[in-house]
């Protein structure tokens, strides 16, 4: 059975113990300086670890998205979204992962060591690419240490080039046209990940307005880890995300957060707690509030 949501350290360890075929993808970032992933990766990573940048390697860096997020004709390097980490097209991703190494029968194990920030959006892309075995190490890379699991240093030996195939989306992505299509109807709910001052619009560090989505819920994606920086129980889980739809229908959850990365913690979550798979608004504050004309609210 491959895990598709979580998997444990000791689990991690029996699957390479194994060899399995498995590649396991180093998320580290800062987001205040970018550039120290890398360093960190270098210092400590579990061996094998395959570094997944997220500025380089799980965004776009060129051209724009077109109507609808779609690729535009021609524009082969145009991203599936806006907004300060656009999601890069599909093909383009599959390029990266064919280039790593990556191949369609194997198993991805993701981690980071920021309870899941970085991480998660490299499961939610894989996904996304019609691929369904990869799960988020819990607890990430402290949780592989504590277990007794063993770190390497410097870069790994290169992989062999695979050819890793596109299939169909198994997650779904939405774009702003259509969530502002939606608003205040109740087959819609948005859940901003943002600390509640953002949310709020009483601070914001990055983005040039302040506020939120109007009709947005607020549930920062540190609410989904326990003290120990695991994931919570889902039946926990379960209780938290019920109390905050109180009776809006799961199923018309989009997700979103600053730029997209924040917010897959809470999409992960709610699967583990039994809910189907919910959307993602991928370009999410960063990319609605670049149209002046799009509504703003503010406040809780």
């Amino acid at each position: 059975m491959p895990h598709t949501l979580l998997i444990s350290a000791p689990e991690l360890q029996q699957l390479l113990h194994d060899r399995r075929p498995a590649m396991v993808f180093d998320c580290s970032f800062d987001l205040a300086t970018p550039s120290r992933g890398v360093t960190l990766y270098q210092e400590e990573h579990i061996p094998g670890a395959v570094h997944a940048d997220l500025d380089l390697n799980l965004s776009a860096r060129h051209g724009a998205p077109g109507p609808g997020g779609m690729l535009v004709a021609g524009a082969a390097d145009a991203p599936c979204s806006g907004g300060r980490h656009p999601l890069p097209n599909r093909e383009r991703f599959a390029m990266w992962l064919s280039a790593v190494g990556f191949a369609n029968d194997m198993q991805a194990v993701v981690y980071d060591r920021n309870g899941g920030l970085f991480c998660g959006r490299l499961w939610w892309m894989l996904k996304w690419m019609g691929h369904d075995a990869v799960a988020m190490l819990d607890g990430g890379l402290p949780a592989w240490k504590a277990a007794g699991g063993a770190v390497a240093q410097g870069d790994e030996p290169a992989h062999f080039q695979t050819n890793f195939e596109i299939r169909e989306p198994l997650r779904r992505l939405v774009d702003a046209d259509a969530v502002w299509q939606r608003l205040h109807q109740p087959t819609q709910t948005v859940i901003d990940a943002r600390a509640a001052p953002r949310y709020r619009g009483e601070v914001e560090p990055l983005d040039p307005v302040a506020g939120h989505i109007p009709g947005a819920l607020n549930r920062p994606f540190t609410e989904n880890l326990d003290a120990s920086g695991h994931f919570k129980s889902p039946a926990q889980l379960r209780a938290e995300f019920d109390q905050l739809l109180a009776g809006r229908a799961p199923e018309g959850v989009v997700h979103q957060c600053g730029s997209g990365v924040s917010a897959l913690p809470n999409l992960l979550a709610m699967e583990i707690a039994g809910y189907a798979p919910t959307a993602l608004y991928a370009g999410s504050w960063s990319d609605w509030c670049s149209d002046p004309s799009r509504p703003v609210e503010r406040g809780g």
